[in-house]
């Protein structure tokens, strides 16, 4: 059984299940779904204007949430879109919900690290039904507020039921724990001129739990000028390891309208060695299958390299050099491309592993052949006889648009696409 229809199984069991959970509980009736439907325009229109008056509304009157939401992604608006937009998806599917099991477990594995739990789903409901009755005035009337109230409780319960079940796998995982659990940073190295890996180690001095390579950790520190905490979600970018985990944040500085990144700033110049911070198990669904022996390509731009090093240390230190990996990564130059020595060395000593590197502006200290292959962007048709195998898993990290470009590359070039897999890195205001 592949991994999505053991999810679309759960998510079809927790509708069925919801019936009976509670009496007070009903399901969506056949005019309901429709009513949902037809405010399908509406939220075309103004989602974004209904989810950024109720992310105001919902913090003003619950500012204790401020210590889960990243308020960064509320200053420059891609929280509330990417609200509007899910709220959308649902409507649209509102006669298949277990179509979203994609979405569902990607936002899921969010939430878990983010150690959200069942009680806050009412208070999300309250105000989102609030803003949609206050922007759309008098054509949200009572059936319409009752068609929304029995949706939304719908998509709750099938999230709470998707995150208890990832909240008691990490219990019974030796190591694991769920919600924070206090770190220090036991070594910060610098890999590029704007990349810091943290060594995280647990004060507790405990064992860590094992993580599949692609899987991410949540971060928070306490910024004193919001007075709140802020998580941030980084790839694990080393093998696993016992006794510490490894992330590495790029510095997001400021640029144009953009401000500089609230916590990647407070990491990378604030925090020295020893420092506690808190720490989230790990979770995340864009992942190696380790067991799988057929060949992997690694694309990555940028920062997005981050678990693609997870992934290929993971395969040279696990499974030696027998399987093929082709790593292909995109920088800017040689000053801004992290663990470009650790990946020399890797493909020198296994020669099952190459490496394809593009800088777009390579610098006069940059040396073709040795710091990186090709100029300009990555062109994936230029290296079609290396990068295109037989039977190749392939996983995409970086920018939006630049994973965009390299999947339909791909799919231009012949590649199945049930065997490209991709992941939105980073934050842009990190």
């Amino acid at each position: 059984m592949t991994s999505q229809t053991a999810l679309r199984r759960v998510l079809l069991t927790s509708l069925a299940r919801r019936n009976y959970v509670s009496t007070s509980r009903k399901g969506l009736t056949t005019q309901q779904k429709e009513i949902v439907k037809s405010t399908i325009p509406a939220l075309q229109e103004h989602g974004i204007t209904i989810t950024s008056l109720f992310y105001k509304q919902m913090l003003a009157a619950h500012p204790e949430l401020k210590n889960i939401f990243n308020t960064a992604h509320q200053d420059t608006g891609e929280q509330p879109a990417a609200l509007a937009h899910a709220v959308w998806a649902y409507a649209m599917n509102i006669d298949h919900p277990e179509a979203l099991a994609t979405v569902v477990s990607r936002i899921g594995h969010k939430h878990a690290s983010l150690g959200v739990m069942p009680d806050q789903y009412p208070i999300v409901g309250e105000h989102l039904l609030k803003a949609i009755k206050d922007v759309l005035g008098p054509a949200v009337n009572e059936q319409v507020l009752e068609a929304w109230s029995v949706a939304y409780q719908q998509l709750a319960d099938i999230f709470i039921n998707f995150e208890d079940g990832l909240y008691k796998e990490a219990i019974k995982t030796p190591g694991g724990w769920t919600g924070w659990r206090k770190f220090y940073i036991a070594k910060k190295v610098p890999e590029s001129d704007e990349i810091i890996s943290f060594h995280l180690a647990p004060v507790d001095h405990d064992i860590l739990p094992p993580y599949r390579p692609g899987q991410f950790i949540s971060v928070r520190c306490y910024l004193s000028e919001l007075g709140s905490y802020q998580p941030r979600q980084y790839s694990l970018s080393d093998a696993p390891s016992r006794n510490h985990f490894r992330i590495s944040v790029k510095r997001q500085f400021a640029s144009g309208s953009k401000p500089a990144g609230r916590v990647s700033n407070v990491l990378h110049e604030d925090l020295p060695e020893g420092t506690e911070l808190d720490v989230s198990m790990p979770f995340g669904d864009f992942v190696l299958d380790i067991n799988n022996t057929t060949p992997v390509v690694l694309i990555s731009g940028g920062v997005g390299l981050t678990p693609m090093m997870s992934m290929l240390k993971t395969i040279v230190s696990q499974q030696g050099s027998s399987r093929r990996v082709v790593f292909i990564h995109a920088a800017r130059n040689g000053r801004v491309h992290a663990m470009k020595n650790d990946l020399l060395r890797i493909v020198a000593e296994n020669p099952s592993v190459s490496r394809l590197v593009f800088y777009e502006d390579a610098s006069g200290d940059d040396t073709q052949g040795v710091d990186y292959d090709y100029t300009g962007r990555v062109d994936l048709g230029k290296i079609k006889r290396q990068a295109v195998i037989p039977n190749a898993d392939y996983y995409i990290c970086g920018p939006q648009p630049f994973m965009k470009a390299q999947s339909q590359s791909l799919e231009d070039l012949g590649v199945n696409p049930d065997r490209i897999h991709m992941e939105v890195f980073g934050s842009p205001s990190g």
